[in-house]
């Protein structure tokens, strides 16, 4: 009888021992099933459930005879990995989780986890991009499409969505999340979560999500990654905290990522208050956090722990129930029992957890359900699923600027394509892109041939020099002007110039902050010299944060934010350019005018010296506007929409509804994000100057006028004071409703 097997009867006979004797209603299914498990389980194959091991050997080939790879391998053998990560492709996954299901004493099959970010092997745009499409269901769509592709490959945990609020764009990361808004970010990552989770977690195209990183990972000092965070609990509570309770308590999401970074002086892998009081504890989150790779060990250099084994102690005893990469828990955490410095309760608590998780996958019911090589080809570019990442594509773009009508352009104009960016087709692909191909996304010159535009190019000289590779920083072209004067000879000879600049794709992602936000390396003066010569410049911009584009501003007559927009990047702009797609895509972060702004954000809290004053006593800088250059909220169309009747009613205690009219005043049909705010006057606590609390994406044709109306109830007119409660009080309140964060129709309402 193999171990399966005999695993197998004992549970079984475990759990109908356990359904005599429990009284009825109390628990479900898989707490019993989970139960009767963890009563079989010894104490360091508990442990193993808290362990996660990197991708290690190639499982076609010979077991590994020495080293770390043999250790791993020699553990799963053993049962003492729960989980592994970077291990895809169909046949990979099952011959590693054959290992551990035909090895192992009981046979537990280990969860596959892998950065699934924006697509798979279908890119997506970036999530900051998919944010400024402001569009809930393209969004949960996108994450439901690389759910599709990545279970197919074996793959059935995503460290994603990243929920971090973040008002820095030096921060690299900003790519990877919703922006600046608490409101907006919340809806997204709850929008994600389904996407990803579905609508049945043990279907076998769907993937456990993981909101990450746990506690205010965005607010690293200077933009820094992995730099120290100091903030105040007002902040955390009202800022920080909202997406990921609302990704417990509206999406389910089954499992957390804590963050690198301090939060109130502990490291968050350590931190008993965020894991166990708050999340564990007021949240009821029933699923498994995991550490951020080798969070653990990095607590020994934040001065928080001496060695490995107090990295276990600290760590376990706080509630970080499954280490990546730290080789903390595996080396030690058996001993820590056995010496009383952890209970064994801690880790019963922790495998439990981990435990569910992989029952609702229903991995236990067939642990190779993943691993399907039929469905992993057909799914390979699915005609669908391009088609659904040219839609992501086209919403998530942004219309910053369009003077005198410049665009939508005309096929009939004489045009010119300059900078390296609009011939690339590895760029574009963005920054987690793990799982893509390099250089297969549609470049802006594709996309115009693809159109049937007619066209010249120069490259104008080139963005980067040495090679491109995730764990490496770019070597930016800072010297090499020599294509410049081939891209204003063109310029001189053509009516219009799509000028595509920016950033590379791994310009941002981790490990990625930028002290300077302008254009790198030689594209300013090239963008400045086409400029001197063709002052028709349509400027493309592709890029993973906001940029200080002032001088742009100033002088191109119109500009687009396209980002980087995945697999479908080429199409997508296109589209927009030439109006087959009306662009209707608001901003989620705030773009400076200069990198002194920073951090810049809408919502900021009112200070005791408003302005401006004539006087310099007042919050201003002496050589810069202390304006955003654009506002949260911003963006374009190729129509216009006119807002009026704007109506304030109190229903109900705590209930106020709010009605606008919206009128399509152009002669396009168009897309607009009517975006509600609010301002609570007076408060126990200083609140923001406005907080954005609804808004809804609607389609009108011209002429076309519609009643858009929201609900104001406690969820949105309440704040958390220090201490953590959540207060609702009476006062006056300021509602603005609009186009952005800075322009829309105002009114009053009282709270009782």
């Amino acid at each position: 009888m193999n171990n399966k097997l005999f695993f197998t009867l004992i549970v079984s006979g475990l759990i109908l021992f356990q359904a005599c004797n429990t009284p009825a209603g109390q628990g479900d299914e898989i707490d019993d099933k989970v139960e009767a498990l963890l009563a079989q389980m010894t104490l360091e194959e508990k442990v193993g459930q808290m362990n996660q091991y990197n991708g290690f050997y190639d499982v076609t080939g010979p077991a590994p005879a020495e080293g770390d790879a043999k250790h791993k391998y020699e553990h799963i053998k053993n049962g003492w990995v729960g989980s592994m990560l970077n291990v895809r492709g169909a046949a990979e996954v099952r011959k590693m989780q054959a290992l551990a299901v035909d090895s192992s004493r009981l046979g537990i099959p280990m969860i596959f986890g892998f950065d699934v970010i924006h697509g798979h092997k279908t890119l997506s745009p970036i999530p900051l991009a998919e944010a400024a499409s402001w569009d809930l269901a393209a969004i949960e769509k996108s994450a439901r499409i690389a759910a599709i592709e990545a279970s197919a490959e074996g793959i059935n945990w995503t460290f994603a969505p990243m929920v971090d609020i973040s008002r820095d764009a030096r921060w690299g990361r900003v790519m990877e999340g919703a922006g600046e808004d608490t409101y907006l970010g919340s809806k997204i990552g709850v929008a994600r979560v389904n996407g990803f989770q579905g609508d049945d977690l043990s279907a076998n195209n769907t993937i456990a999500a993981c909101a990450k990183h746990f506690a205010g990972y965005g607010f690293a000092e200077a933009g820094m990654d992995y730099n120290t965070v100091d903030v105040g609990m007002a902040t955390y509570y009202n800022v920080i905290f909202p997406p990921f309770k609302a990704a417990v308590d509206e999406a389910d999401v089954k499992t957390f990522m804590n963050s690198f970074n301090i939060v109130n002086a502990i490291p968050a892998t350590a931190n008993k208050h965020i894991q166990r009081d708050i999340l564990k504890g007021d949240w009821g989150f029933k699923g498994y956090v995991i550490s951020d790779w080798s969070s653990g060990r990095e607590m020994i250099d934040h001065g928080y722990a001496r060695d490995l084994k107090h990295v276990a102690e600290l760590a376990a005893n706080a509630g970080s129930d499954m280490d990546m990469e730290s080789y903390a828990y595996v080396n030690h955490l058996a001993d820590l029992v056995r010496e009383g410095k952890v209970n064994e309760g801690v880790v019963d608590d922790a495998v439990r957890r981990i435990l569910r998780v992989k029952y609702e996958l229903g991995l236990f019911d067939d642990p190779f359900k993943y691993c399907d090589e039929k469905r992993e080809k057909e799914l390979i570019y699915h005609a669908d699923h391009m088609e659904a990442a040219l839609d992501m594509a086209k919403r998530s773009i942004v219309l910053l600027k369009n003077e005198n009508n410049i665009l939508p352009l005309n096929k009939d104009k004489k045009i010119a394509v300059i900078g390296a960016l609009a011939d690339d087709k590895d760029s574009p692909l963005g920054n987690w892109r793990m799982a893509g191909e390099d250089n297969t996304a549609i470049s802006v010159l594709e996309g115009l041939d693809n159109y049937g535009v007619k066209y010249k190019y120069a490259e104008g000289g080139k963005l980067i020099t040495g090679p491109t590779a995730f764990p490496f920083e770019l070597e930016v072209n800072t010297t090499d002007k020599s294509g410049i004067k081939e891209a204003v000879n063109l310029a001189k000879q053509s009516e219009v110039v799509v000028m595509v600049l920016g950033e590379h794709g791994l310009h941002s992602g981790e490990g990625r902050g930028r002290a300077n936000l302008g254009l790198p390396g030689v594209q300013q003066e090239l963008l400045e010299a086409v400029y001197k010569v063709n002052k028709n410049i349509v400027l493309v911009l592709m890029n993973g944060r906001p940029l200080t584009i002032t001088w742009a501003d100033e002088h191109v007559p119109a500009i687009v934010e396209a980002w980087q927009l995945g697999t479908q990047t080429g199409n997508a702009v296109t589209q927009v350019l030439y109006g087959e797609y009306n662009p209707s895509g608001k901003l989620p972060m705030t773009f400076p005018r200069h990198v002194g702004q920073v951090p810049i954000y809408y919502n900021q809290f009112r200070t005791g010296r408003p302005g401006p004053k004539h006087e310099v006593f007042w919050p201003h800088y002496m050589d810069e506007s202390e304006k955003p250059l654009y506002p949260f909220g911003y963006g374009l169309s190729y129509t216009e929409f006119d807002y009026t009747n704007l109506k304030v009613n109190l229903k109900a205690k705590n209930q106020v509804e709010v009605s606008v009219s919206v009128t399509n005043i152009g002669s396009k049909a168009g897309e607009e994000v009517v975006q509600l705010y609010i301002n609570d006057k007076v408060a126990s606590i200083v609140r923001p100057v406005k907080e954005l609390k609804g808004f809804e994406k609607i389609k009108l044709e011209p002429s076309q006028t519609t009643t858009v109306t929201f609900m104001l109830t406690d969820k949105e007119l309440g704040f958390y004071n220090n201490q953590g409660e959540y207060l609702v009080e009476a006062g006056d309140f300021e509602v603005m409703v609009g186009t952005s964060s800075v322009s829309g129709l105002k009114d009053k309402f009282t709270l009782e």
